[in-house]
Parts: C-alpha cells; sequence; structure tokens
C-alpha cells in the first residue's frame, strides 16, 4: 500500500524538466505574442519613414535628368538646409510624444487635441525663425566660397523648398498625434499613395512637359503636402473623442510645452 501510494504521488507531481519545458514555452509565447502588438504600431511607422526619405531620392533622381549643376544645388539644399530644418522640426515634435502619450494613458482624451495644437503654434513660430535661411540662400552660399552659379540654382531650390518645411510642422505633429492612439494604418496608406503620384508627377511634370525645376519642386512639395491633408481630415472626421476643434486654449500655458520642445528637439538634433 505504500509502495502504490509513492508511486501515485511520483505520477501526481510533474518532472522538473517538464515545468522547465512549460517555462519556456509559456516565455516564447509571451514574448511572440508582444512581438506581435509591437509591430502592428512599428511597422507603419518604419514604411512612412522609409517613404518619406524616399520622396527625397525620387525627386533627386528626376532632378538629375535636368543637369548636373540642378542636382548639385538640389544635393546641397537637401544634404544641408533641408536635413537641419527636419532635424530640428522633428525632435521638437517629439515632445507631443511624451504629451499625447500621457494624456492618452490618463484618459484625458481631449488635451490631446490642445496639445496638438500647441506644438503647431510652437513649431510654427520656429519655423519661421528658419525661414530667412532658406530666403537668403544665396548671399549665404557665395559668402562661404560656393560656386556662383550653384549658389543661385541652390537659392531657386530653396525658394521652392519653404512649402516643404512647413510641410514638416504638420506631417510630424499629427503623425505622432494618431500613433499614440495607435492609428498608424492611415498614415502608412497615405504614405504609400503619396510616394507612388510622386514618381507619377515627377516624370509628368520634367520628362513629359519639361517643365524643369519648378516642376520637380511643385511634385516634391505635393508629396509632401498630400499626406498632411489626409491626416487633417482624417483627426477632424473620425477623432472625435480626441479633437474637440480649435481651442482657445492652445494659447495658454505655452512656455511648458516650448521648454519641453527645445530639449526633445536638443536631445534628438
Amino acid at each position: 500500500m505504500k509502495m502504490e501510494g509513492d508511486l501515485k504521488q511520483k505520477l501526481l507531481v510533474p518532472s522538473s524538466g517538464g515545468v522547465e519545458e512549460e517555462e519556456g514555452l509559456s516565455l516564447v509565447r509571451r514574448v511572440w505574442e508582444e512581438s506581435k502588438k509591437m509591430w502592428i504600431v512599428a511597422a507603419p511607422a518604419i514604411f512612412t519613414r522609409a517613404s518619406t526619405f524616399g520622396i527625397q531620392v525620387i525627386s533627386q533622381a528626376f532632378v538629375g535628368h535636368l543637369g548636373s549643376k540642378e542636382l548639385a544645388a538640389f544635393a546641397l539644399v537637401y544634404t544641408v538646409l533641408i536635413r537641419f530644418a527636419n532635424g530640428i522640426l522633428l525632435g521638437m515634435a517629439s515632445a507631443l510624444s511624451t504629451l499625447c502619450g500621457q494624456a492618452y494613458g490618463a484618459k484625458e482624451y481631449g488635451m490631446m487635441g490642445v496639445y496638438l495644437q500647441r506644438s503647431w503654434i510652437v513649431l510654427f513660430l520656429t519655423s519661421l525663425i528658419l525661414l530667412p535661411v532658406f530666403i537668403f540662400t544665396t548671399p549665404i552660399l557665395s559668402l562661404l566660397g560656393q560656386d556662383e552659379t550653384i549658389a543661385q540654382v541652390s537659392g531657386t531650390i530653396s525658394l521652392w523648398s519653404i512649402p516643404i518645411m512647413f510641410a514638416f510642422i504638420v506631417s510630424f505633429t499629427t503623425q505622432t498625434f494618431l500613433q499614440s492612439q495607435s492609428k498608424n494604418v492611415i498614415i502608412a496608406f497615405l504614405a504609400a499613395f503619396s510616394i507612388v503620384l510622386h514618381i507619377f508627377l515627377s516624370w509628368l511634370t520634367t520628362m513629359k512637359y519639361k517643365l524643369g525645376l519648378p516642376g520637380a519642386m511643385t511634385s516634391t512639395s505635393l508629396a509632401y503636402w498630400i499626406p498632411n491633408f489626409g491626416q487633417l481630415i482624417f483627426i477632424f472626421g473620425w477623432c472625435k473623442q480626441t479633437w474637440h476643434g480649435f481651442s482657445f486654449l492652445a494659447f495658454k500655458d505655452l512656455w511648458p510645452v516650448v521648454k519641453l520642445s527645445l530639449s526633445s528637439g536638443a536631445m534628438l538634433w
């Protein structure tokens, strides 16, 4: 009877190897589940960033058909001015991710729209500070010893790039606003539509109708602004919980947003 009881007890108690195997499978399962949740958020964001960079690559490829000086000037403007403005505005817009994340976690959904508007104001004022660099690109490059012809073409391209700089304000903030609510699919869809349309318009303006540099830069500006219009329409129409319309609250307590934006911009830049 004693031996029979010991045998039953051994059968009821799982071996240590079985427990370790179950724990290992459980860990793998948890990692897999968390990875799926992460990629649902990360994959559209990665695709959006890649497509945004692709717009510049496509533009540069078509500008290269216009001539070597146009290509050199375009590369100079985008490597220095656009990347500089992009880094500052993207860094400052990252403060909105913190604010919207906190508001969404605290279920203060109405404040997310207010934070979005405050970020627009701060980034718009920052763009106005950067604006003279785009306006006076030619004399600045001439003072730095750049070839006069390339400096002239660079000045033209930088003037055409001003709408692109202001497009960054809407793009970075609306993407952050939507990502805070895990609404990433609409961002990726608009990015895909934009890059396909950009290829077509670039070919149409530079290769078919021979509109030259104005045609190429118009196509580039549209490629940056079309997703912005789509995201704004989606926010105004389908984010009822977090967007309650424009509010004068956006002009209150701007200084804390400015400080957070500046610190975020300094860290990222």
